[in-house]
């Protein structure tokens, strides 16, 4: 049985999410997380909280000893395709050195599971739909550090006998229906920065880039409700261990929706000063990925509760809200 779960990176974005599906759940959750990304703000009071990074072994495995751990559940990265072109040291260290710096802390204890976060960005760009078995040729240095950690985790489970589960993720957006947690760090992220304009008197709605070969000239995107994708962490995680196998998936909704469309959405929000800014491609940028996920649906019998990209935007707004009051 599963018990005592560690997530490197509990205290950001998805991890928070991660961490209150596992509660819910009766797990015993131990977050490691450095807080250089991270916020206490977001951080369960149920659970055990270590400040430490990911690259200090000997703490962390202290921590795996001492707390018993049998699973983990790696999300501690810098995932910005923006940021990593223009810092790619900083994605080298964290990414790829602090993957290897934990397989090093979990060598030699009772981790018999590891769920790794992975992206979609790991993918050859120009496919329109994507599948776990379409070829693997990053764009970005962040899809490049993710592809290194993933072959990092297969090489180190399987030489380990560890099942292991590598999630790609698509673009996670949203809050919880908690109302408790949401994301707090910008980023380059679209529904971020529009949650965050919608709130302003001015609005300014920047799109990167209206001469893609896509249906409406701006990228396309699957986005995916984070408490969609924190539910299917705990399923994956029950399913490997019960089965001892390993899994790649897709965790996508398998439906593009393009930028433009996402501005429109958000348009419905923001007063009537807005202003539409737009701007040169970003390097690194895909023009359109979808996922298909039929080896998801079928794996754990999945099925999305937040897929409508009204459900998806209302919880942004609600979420921005809060925070700003």
């Amino acid at each position: 049985m599963i018990k005592n779960i560690l997530i490197t990176g509990g205290a950001g974005y998805i991890g928070s999410h991660v961490t209150e599906v596992l509660l819910k759940n009766k797990k015993n959750v131990f977050i490691v997380d450095n807080l250089s990304t991270g916020y206490k703000k977001l951080i369960n009071t149920n659970a055990n909280f270590f400040k430490i990074d990911i690259n200090n072994s000997k703490k962390m495995h202290e921590i795996i000893i001492k707390n018993n751990i049998d699973s983990v559940i790696h999300l501690a990265a810098v995932l910005s395709v923006g940021e990593s072109e223009k810092n790619p040291k900083k994605y080298k260290k964290i990414n790829i050195i602090g993957t290897k710096k934990l397989l090093l802390a979990i060598d030699k204890t009772n981790v018999r599971n590891i769920i790794f976060s992975s992206t979609c960005a790991v993918y050859k760009d120009g496919y329109l739909k994507v599948s776990e078995k379409t070829k693997l040729e990053p764009t970005s240095v962040y899809g490049k550090t993710k592809l290194k950690g993933e072959k990092l985790i297969k090489f180190f489970c399987k030489k380990n006998k560890i099942n292991y589960g590598i999630l790609r993720f698509f673009n996670v957006a949203g809050a919880s229906s908690s109302g408790k947690i949401g994301q707090i760090n910008q980023g380059d992220q679209l529904f971020k920065n529009l949650s965050v304009e919608v709130q302003k008197k001015y609005p300014v709605f920047k799109i990167y880039g209206n001469n893609y070969r896509t249906k409406d000239g701006t990228c396309v995107r699957d986005y995916i409700h984070v408490s969609d994708i924190a539910e299917i962490h705990n399923q994956v995680l029950e399913k490997i261990y019960k089965k001892k196998i390993s899994k790649v998936l897709n965790c996508g909704y398998g439906k593009g929706i393009s930028v433009n469309e996402s501005v429109n959405e958000f348009k419905k929000y923001a007063n009537k000063n807005l202003k539409i800014l737009m701007l040169n491609k970003r390097k690194g940028d895909m023009v359109k990925i979808i996922a298909i996920n039929n080896n998801l649906k079928k794996f754990i019998k999945w099925k999305p509760k937040y897929n409508k990209l009204s459900t998806i935007v209302s919880s942004c707004i609600r979420w921005e809200k809060q925070i700003n009051n």
